[in-house]
């Protein structure tokens, strides 16, 4: 079939699947973000699916094709996915009543396992990567006789996608640019094809991890290859390739495609929590991340993105914040060296108390070798209002004879 044709069926369809899937879902709120309004010099709106049934979007495109599935009269489903697409199929299949099996890579979080398992699906672990779960689900399909549920390369859920799509053009008049994010890309080809047709105009904007650019690669070389995805906090995104179908409709509607660093995906998860109060995973943040890191020329525009999800493990929250508070000057690392003599680090503390700091960690190291004679390596982590309550710091241990450096 070719893009003209994909592109129209998915437009009947995603029609079809509003009113499926408004029975089932929240239809999330646009928030208008002063922050990132600010930032951009741009009118900045937050489509927030973090909000959405299960923790994100992936539960549209679930409920539609199963609902159709379920007209079929098929018996059961079957799905691959280490998170939100795991758990929109369990939950779809739960409403539906349809037994579900999600097979999910063994290095799946236990958060997302048990969710998944707390909607209703039965629960295969295997393989290290969303591949080998994919390839076992296939099996399992196969040997049941049960529909396999692809998470993105599939007509039915690209349909499902799209009524993110009609919900924003009913939320938001006027808007120039909307910015969506890559995975598979379900999402941005069901988004793109009901803007395309609604409002022309609309400038559509692909984002994926420069760690993870199939996307870059497959509109270069002109179809879909498979990469090598390297670690990236937007893991949601981290697939090979994208599908057939999905490469079709992007290289048709899709006006720009571009990549963002780890660290500015990280930046839009901490600022996000921040300034608007908004808990959103790595993907979720990715689109949001494009924007405020200046790849996009948004200056005097309205703008959307897509917070898409919100299934962010703890640990990786843990990791963020810190990351945010040191590049915000909310905590700091310094190191030096101090005579190894009783109540010498007791004056440090009291001098890093006098500045308003708030010591998070100290670390005492006497074999370091780079240490002067009688002296010991200290290294301490700091928690500070601001960069100038540090510098305060850092001027008065000098003023007191210490050798202090930050890290």
């Amino acid at each position: 079939m070719d893009a003209s044709k994909i592109i129209n069926e998915v437009l009947t369809r995603s029609r079809e699947a509003l009113e499926v899937v408004r029975d089932y879902i929240h239809v999330t709120p646009v928030e208008r973000s002063a922050t990132f309004s600010r930032m951009t010099s741009a009118k900045v709106f937050l489509k927030l699916e973090n909000l959405q049934k299960t923790g994100a979007f992936k539960v549209r495109g679930a409920l539609h094709k199963i609902w159709r599935l379920k007209r079929r009269g098929v018996k059961g489903v079957v799905a691959a996915s280490a998170g939100n697409h795991a758990q929109g199929v369990a939950y779809a299949s739960s409403i539906m009543g349809l037994k579900s099996i999600i097979v999910m890579p063994e290095t799946a979080s236990i958060s997302k396992i048990e969710a998944t398992k707390n909607y209703g699906a039965s629960v295969v672990l295997y393989g290290r990567i969303y591949n080998d779960a994919e390839l076992k689900a296939l099996e399992i399909a196969k040997d049941l006789g049960y529909e396999f549920v692809h998470p993105f390369n599939d007509i039915d859920v690209i349909a499902g996608q799209a009524t993110i799509a009609y919900e924003v053009l009913s939320q938001v008049k006027d808007f120039d640019v909307i910015i969506v994010q890559i995975g598979g890309g379900g999402l941005i080809s069901g988004i793109a094809t009901v803007v395309k047709k609604l409002r022309s105009n609309v400038k559509v904007v692909g984002v994926e991890p420069k760690n993870v650019p199939k996307t870059i690669e497959a509109l270069r070389h002109g179809r879909p290859v498979t990469i090598t995805p390297k670690p990236t906090i937007a893991d949601g995104l981290a697939t090979k390739e994208l599908g057939d179908i999905t490469f079709k409709i992007i290289s048709e509607l899709v006006d720009e495609v571009i990549t963002v660093e780890e660290d500015d995906i990280a930046r839009a998860i901490y600022l996000l929590l921040e300034r608007s109060k908004i808990l959103s995973e790595g993907a979720g943040a990715t689109g949001l991340a494009a924007l405020i890191s200046g790849n996009i020329d948004v200056k005097g525009k309205n703008v959307v993105a897509i917070i898409s999800g919100g299934n962010i493990d703890l640990n990786v929250i843990y990791r963020v914040l810190l990351r945010g508070l040191t590049s915000h000057s909310r905590i700091a690392r310094i190191e030096g060296y101090i005579p190894d003599m009783p109540g010498e680090l007791r004056r440090v503390l009291d001098v890093i108390a006098k500045c308003k700091g708030n010591v998070l960690e100290v670390q005492h190291d006497r074999t370091d070798i780079r240490a002067p004679p009688w002296h010991a390596k200290v290294s301490i982590l700091i928690e500070i209002p601001n960069i100038e309550a540090l510098e305060n710091i850092m001027d008065e241990l000098k003023r007191c004879g210490y050798r202090f450096s930050k890290v």
